[in-house]
């Protein structure tokens, strides 16, 4: 490929070389292979890739691209362009060298503070559902026809992202649908990209600090952009930031919600429980009118389902055809109840701070348990304000707290438990304090009641545990199993010696 066809939608400057040499990639990783590549200098959160131009040049890029003057090129025999963002030039640069692949789909852009992970999934779900072949792109992971790719960042660098969609369209995807973070908006990682439809959940304080947002003002604009670069945005009408998710916004809009009057609207709402499964049920009315069950709990995901039912409609499915999809849905370590045969409900939650906590503890209140076991611990090297009210949060609302390990990283597991035991104590809760996370989970299984609801909150989709540097497997899942099995294995052990 010519450098020139990568450059047909941006605006640049050539300081020295040519455009006509060819190239055999792109990147803006000087720590990968560089030769006969294009460098893009991207000033990040901590490091400013200009830095290392001259890297670049000595492992023999193609070309390097730049947004300012960069020392130590005087003898670079290659091509050096200056544009005005390398951010965005990289976006579509990438999005070039791919050959435009969100142009072959039906692009499908979610943000908002929470909801996100679980919105995508129903949205793939539901599509698929119906019998339209999807792609997801998001925090867990990305689904790519029967490939799973573990995610490391919400949102994808560029490059990665139309990666993806490439070969989402090799494998007969007509829709795709992604997570889209302020991050991802703030770097410009989906440039390159016009969504057909973009939905905005919910807004809320989140990811402020030096490596993130400056402040919630840059949070909420950030949020914003993705109304400037849809065609269609499908909006929280009972969000109180949703006007000013919409300031400049370009795209032609339908609303959700429950509360204020919107254009697809939840209303009679009734909580449910079967066999391994916790769900509500609710109507729709406005563009949809129909009953829904939604096999999950809570009004935070009435809400998620309604952007998957907005969407449908604007998508013209048939409304029998996604309601029978959406009661189907479940979400890996969102409110994931494991089948496990007993008289009680076992659950993984992603729940890792105070706020989502405390959420799903409300959440599962309303099924009247008869009693509500959490087992939690909080990731090392993080916060301990954290801790505390993750400790006072469970010992207000669970009637047994088992607090327990999670990424203990570079700190003890012991000293970590000592800061969730000062919030515990502050509400004087009921706990039980197992540092062995796989230990706990057994506790918490061999001392459950009939109509106990045992939450294994943090974790989530999660399957390692990272300590001192390296991450070791641990799924939940399969823990629940061997426990299973080897209680299985010593009742019949039991057995035969009597």
């Amino acid at each position: 490929m010519k450098l020139g066809a990568l450059l047909q939608e941006v605006s640049y400057t050539i300081v020295t070389g040519s455009i006509e040499i060819e190239i055999d990639g792109l990147s803006m990783n000087s720590r990968e292979e560089l030769k006969n590549h294009v460098f893009v200098c991207i000033q990040g959160t901590t490091v400013d890739g200009h830095q290392f131009a001259v890297d670049a040049m000595n492992k023999g890029a193609s070309a390097i691209v730049v947004e300012k003057e960069v020392e130590g090129l005087g003898g670079y025999t290659g091509t050096i362009l200056f544009v005005e963002d390398t951010k965005y030039v990289y976006g579509v640069m990438s999005a070039a060298y791919f050959h435009y692949p969100a142009r072959e789909l039906t692009m499908i852009g979610v943000t908002g503070t929470k909801g996100k992970t679980t919105t995508t999934y129903m949205i793939q779900s539901m599509l698929q559902g119906v019998g339209l072949k999807t792609g997801l792109i998001g925090t867990i992971e990305t689904i790519i026809d029967q490939e799973k790719i573990p995610s490391e960042n919400t949102t994808p660098e560029a490059y990665t992202i139309h990666k993806y969609l490439r070969k989402m369209v090799d494998a007969g995807c007509k829709y795709a649908v992604m997570e889209v973070s302020s991050q991802g908006l703030k770097y410009e990682r989906t440039a390159g990209i016009l969504f057909d439809y973009g939905i905005f959940t919910n807004l809320e304080e989140d990811h402020i600090g030096p490596k993130e947002h400056a402040d919630f003002e840059e949070y909420l604009y950030c949020k914003s952009l993705l109304f400037q670069q849809c065609k269609h945005g499908i909006v929280n009408k009972d969000d109180p930031y949703v006007e000013r998710i919409l300031a400049g916004h370009t795209c032609e809009i339908t609303t959700y919600g429950v509360e204020n009057h919107a254009d697809v609207m939840a209303h009679d709402f009734k909580q449910y429980q079967e066999k391994d499964q916790l769900g509500i049920a609710f109507y729709t009315k406005g563009l949809v009118n129909s009953p829904v069950r939604l096999g999950m709990p809570g009004t935070f995901n009435v809400y998620n389902a309604l952007t998957a039912i907005a969407l449908c409609y604007q998508l013209s499915i048939p409304t029998h055809t996604f309601v029978e999809a959406l009661a189907k849905v479940q979400v890996r370590g969102r409110m994931e109840i494991v089948p496990i045969g007993k008289p009680y409900v076992l659950m993984i939650d992603y729940a890792h701070n105070a706020l989502s906590l405390k959420s799903l503890l409300l959440t599962l209140r309303e099924y009247q348990p008869n009693r509500l076991v959490c087992l939690f611990g909080c990731g090392g090297n993080r916060s301990k304000l954290r801790r505390y009210e993750m400790g006072e949060i469970s010992a207000r609302l669970a009637d047994l707290t088992v607090v327990t390990s999670d990424n203990p990283r570079f700190e003890e597991p012991m000293d970590i438990i000592a800061d969730i035991q000062t919030g515990i104590k502050k509400a004087q809760g009921t706990c039980v304090m197992i540092a062995d996370r796989r230990e706990a989970i057994r506790y918490c299984m061999e001392h459950a009641q009939e109509g106990d609801f045992v939450i294994l909150a943090g974790k989530g989709h999660e399957d390692y545990q990272e300590i001192k540097g390296a991450k070791y497997p641990m799924d939940e899942r399969i823990i629940i199993q061997e426990i299973l099995n080897e209680s299985k294995s010593n009742i019949m052990k039991n057995k035969r010696n009597n």
